[in-house]
């Protein structure tokens, strides 16, 4: 773990970007004085990290990458399940969190994440038949916000959480009708951020993420009352 922490703070130090390749295994032994193993440990502990990619083969090696949720939505998932929480539990926090992420994008989203979203909201409209496409839009559109919020912490948070409470994959059924309540809805929620206006869009988030509970609680109580696994279904 300390050879870890000391190859990221070589990471930053140096100014590695995407891509970056990091010095080849012989130079990295030499400047941390470890053994093989060891090294391999560290690298291979950074990878499930999402930091590096390893290319196996000649010239390859440690390659850095741009961390993304996924680490973050199993270690959740593992805490949740040890704590026999239901899945009630990630929709509770999402009703907590997103009305003010959406305050905040009111006041911080940039012209080109607003056109994103309205991108979003369309192409949902568009493909309201198709659920699968419906579900992409789904998280697309809640990600940017959360990203639009400014706040780094509220991007990966939602990002994990909305990747725990993947509807398809733990039954939760849209059919056309409720597609259709939730463009309305992220449709208000756009308007408001459009008009920068923080308190409606913040409201306009609540009622949106109560009436996915309620909807829930209504047709799949089962599900929302289901304990958190870690599962690759």
């Amino acid at each position: 773990m300390l050879v870890a922490q000391r190859i990221v703070a070589d990471i930053n130090r140096r100014g590695n970007t995407v891509g970056d390749r990091l010095p080849p295994e012989r130079v990295m032994l030499d400047e941390y004085d470890v053994g093989r193993g060891t090294l391999r440990e560290s690298l291979r502990f950074l990878e499930l990290q999402g930091v590096i990619s390893l290319k196996p083969g000649p010239g390859g090696g440690p390659v850095v990458q741009q961390p993304d949720a996924t680490s973050l939505a199993t270690t959740l998932t593992l805490l949740l399940q040890f704590e026999n929480a239901p899945f009630r539990t990630v929709a509770e926090a999402r009703a907590g969190l997103e009305p003010m992420m959406a305050q905040l994008a009111a006041e911080r989203m940039s012209d080109e994440q607003l056109a994103a979203l309205k991108s979003s909201v369309d192409t949902m409209h568009a493909h309201l038949g198709d659920q699968e496409v419906f579900l992409d839009e789904n998280k697309r559109f809640h990600d940017i916000i959360a990203h639009g919020s400014g706040n780094a912490m509220f991007g990966y948070l939602i990002d994990a959480l909305l990747g725990i409470l993947d509807g398809s994959a733990i039954g939760i059924d849209y059919p056309e009708v409720r597609r259709s309540a939730v463009h309305k809805a992220h449709l208000q929620i756009y308007q408001a951020l459009e008009a920068r206006d923080p308190a409606a869009s913040s409201a306009a988030m609540a009622r949106h993420i109560t009436e996915y509970l309620r909807y829930a609680e209504r047709k799949f109580p089962e599900v929302l009352a289901a304990p958190i696994v870690w599962s690759n279904v």
